[in-house]
């Protein structure tokens, strides 16, 4: 596994992270997976694809996901994100536009590439970042847990004021790596089917996340997303 591809700002942070035996032992298990001819989600050159398009010194909003999608041509790399040509839409991203229609009046069911927000400073980050194709959750425990930790932890440390969107369990007890003295927290079930209407709901994280961006003296998120996106 290589960092080759990571803006200065990441490389700094964590390009220490690829040479400890964490890194080294899930490389040898995802090069193993792949021999065995397991399809790995998303391919190789897009799996950091969330800390290629958002530098570390330009991050303004952090949404976590779990890991990503298991459905072949879905994932690149962005948390909650597909493909340009994907449809239907997985339901999760639907209801998270419909919030965002509800929040402050944006359409995006046009598409489910959120790379455009990437590019704003919103980093998606799944805090596994691959999957077997068809068997979700299949790469958790492996590693990546602590290597997007420590992402957290080196965004938090960061002097500019971030929000960190934390939708559902699993990404709230990513609290304990946020200091929360400096950094805003909107937190809320997930946006599944599943929990949806327990309130994610009128939680309106996007007005809320703009609000405290423009409090602190920062630039808002268009939330607006292109009908063409340019994906990595």
């Amino acid at each position: 596994m290589q960092n080759t591809t990571l803006p200065p700002s990441w490389q700094t942070a964590i390009g220490a992270e690829f040479t400890k035996s964490y890194m080294l032992t899930l490389s040898h298990f995802l090069q193993a997976e792949t021999a065995a001819g397991k399809h790995i989600l998303p391919p190789p050159e897009q799996r950091f694809n969330a800390l290629q398009s958002t530098p570390l010194d330009q991050v303004n909003v952090v949404i976590l996901g779990q890991d990503p999608y298991p459905t072949l041509g879905h994932a690149h790399g962005l948390a909650f994100s597909v493909q340009p040509d994907v449809t239907p839409l997985p339901r999760s991203l639907l209801n998270i536009n419909r919030e965002l229609q509800d929040d402050i009046g944006i359409d995006n069911r046009h598409t489910g590439c959120l790379q455009a927000w990437a590019a704003q400073g919103v980093l998606l980050l799944n805090t596994v970042l691959t999957v077997e194709a068809g068997n979700a959750g299949s790469h958790q425990k492996r590693g990546w847990e602590t290597f997007t930790d420590t992402i957290i932890q080196a965004v938090s440390a960061q002097a500019q004021p971030v929000v960190f969107i934390l939708w559902g369990n699993h990404a709230q007890k990513k609290t304990a790596l946020i200091d929360t003295t400096r950094h805003c927290i909107i937190a809320s079930v997930h946006p599944s089917p599943l929990s949806a209407r327990r309130g994610f709901f009128g939680s309106q994280p996007f007005s809320r996340a703009n609000a405290f961006l423009l409090a602190n003296g920062r630039i808002p998120i268009n939330w607006s997303l292109p009908v063409l996106c340019k994906s990595l």
